[in-house]
């Protein structure tokens, strides 16, 4: 298994981030390629599913997800979404979105993700992918849940 996480200081509130987890989020969030279709979105609370087809041209791939968990502290908000099921050989993804406060005006979206093929050499291969696909977030992010737009 492989974990890796990526950060991204936003400058709003917890509360006003959270509101905008929405599908239309996760659709700007989502690369140019390989394009990516909402099959459903249920929201961002315990057992709510997504569901991502994923457009490869020649074949589409679907990626479907469930929220195992949702918690909402002073400090910080997260929910965790699982696997269900999934693409590119994954056989385990957990993904948990945490937007953590710094001040009251400004926070950090962090993004902490566990995945496992079952196979060494594919976990390293697919790695860059998958953490490209995370990392394109970062100024998306910014884009669209700061309040004051960076330059």
């Amino acid at each position: 298994m492989l974990s890796y996480s990526i950060s991204t200081s936003i400058q709003a509130p917890v509360s006003y981030v959270k509101d905008l987890f929405t599908a239309d989020l996760l659709l700007k969030l989502s690369p140019p390629f390989p394009r990516v279709s909402l099959q459903r979105f249920d929201g961002c609370k315990k057992d709510d599913q997504v569901v991502l087809e994923i457009n490869l041209i020649l074949r589409k791939l679907i990626w479907s997800s469930l929220i195992t968990e949702e918690v909402q502290t002073e400090e910080e908000w997260y929910f965790i979404d699982q696997g269900v099921k999934m693409p590119f050989g994954l056989a385990y993804w957990q993904h948990k979105h945490r937007v953590k406060k710094i001040t009251e005006q400004h926070c950090e979206i962090i993004d902490e993700i566990s995945f496992d093929t079952g196979k060494l050499f594919l976990n390293y291969l697919l790695f860059p992918f998958l953490w490209g696909m995370i990392y394109y977030r970062k100024p998306f992010y910014k884009k669209y849940l700061s309040l004051i737009n960076p330059k």
